[in-house]
């Protein structure tokens, strides 16, 4: 009963759900695909993949309550968090971030799970022998992905998926100018709808604006990653183990905001640590226009 609230709830809620797929007669529900006769083999039955994802959503919600009593977020306006160091004050906003995802983590394998067992999970089969049902239509966030995502561009494809995809469809893009590459104001267009479209509270606004300079930061470190010649391998990997740390640093500080919500709380956090994610951001992106990345030329080499 639990699983069938869920599964209507996460349909309503994630405006990536598309219903032209339930009443389109050229692309048959995904619940009726499960039961029609395939040449792939037969029928897959969805109740492995639930129960993935029901131990995934256990585990994720063993790791919040053993994590959240140490990490609270009354910290951030605490005296005593204010007379922290700087590596502590930064360990511990990283701390509370990772703490807290594991609370999205959750639910998001709970209607996973909801959404599996109802079927419209099924997203096809692999292209393997013998193929295998893919469950990964509902799918909403990787964790690994996005706890070791090498580049803060790669955040919104593995975070809270189906949403990044309707603004990236609807937003993003209809921004875009035919025949024009999109820039910072489309990024933060789309970041600012997202903000409104989670609730008119400060922390809200203030990390999205914060996630479209960590992202337009994030790019610089990636175009400039790029323009290395590939014989240049440690230098390339200098590169991307920046911009790993980058991501990891930038997003656990700008999170707070998304945690407390309040003006005060947020703005006092950042402050602790001297608007470190927000003044580096700013000037890889300042810097990404004085140092524009130029693609690496390669001389062909002469046939002999």
């Amino acid at each position: 009963m639990l699983l069938v609230f869920l599964h209507a709830f996460s349909t309503l809620k994630i405006p990536g759900c598309n219903f032209g797929d339930l009443s389109s007669s050229s692309c048959p529900p995904p619940l009726l695909k499960i039961w029609a006769h395939s040449d792939k083999g037969p029928s897959p039955s969805p109740y492995v993949a639930t129960l993935r994802a029901l131990v995934q959503a256990a585990f994720c919600m063993a790791m919040f309550l053993y994590l959240s009593p140490s990490h609270p977020l009354s910290w951030f306006i605490d005296p005593a968090y204010q007379e922290w160091g700087f590596w502590r004050k930064l360990s511990y906003q990283y701390m509370s971030g990772f703490t807290m995802r594991w609370k999205y983590y959750f639910i998001w394998s709970i209607s996973e799970a909801a959404m599996i067992i109802s079927g419209l999970g099924f997203s096809g089969w692999t292209e393997s022998s013998p193929p295998k049902p893919k469950w990964d239509r509902a799918k909403v966030v990787d964790i690994l992905g996005f706890e070791l995502a090498k580049s803060s561009v790669l955040l919104p494809l593995v975070w809270n998926i189906q949403v990044s995809t309707w603004l990236r469809h609807y937003v993003y893009e209809r921004l875009v100018k035919k025949g024009k590459k999109p820039g910072f104001f489309q990024l933060l267009a789309t970041q600012t709808v997202s903000a409104v479209w989670h609730g008119l509270y400060p922390g809200y606004i203030i990390f999205f604006v914060q996630s479209a300079l960590m992202i337009a930061g994030s790019r610089v470190i990636y175009q400039w990653e790029k323009a290395i010649p590939t014989n240049m391998a440690l230098v390339k990997k200098a590169f991307a183990v920046m911009n790993f740390a980058y991501t990891l640093l930038v997003l656990n500080y700008s999170c707070v905001g998304f945690m407390v919500l309040s003006k005060h709380e947020t703005l006092a956090s950042y402050g602790s640590v001297y608007y470190i994610g927000t003044i580096i951001p700013i000037a890889l992106i300042i810097l990404g226009y004085i140092i524009p990345a130029k693609p690496a030329r390669f001389k062909a080499r002469k046939e002999q």
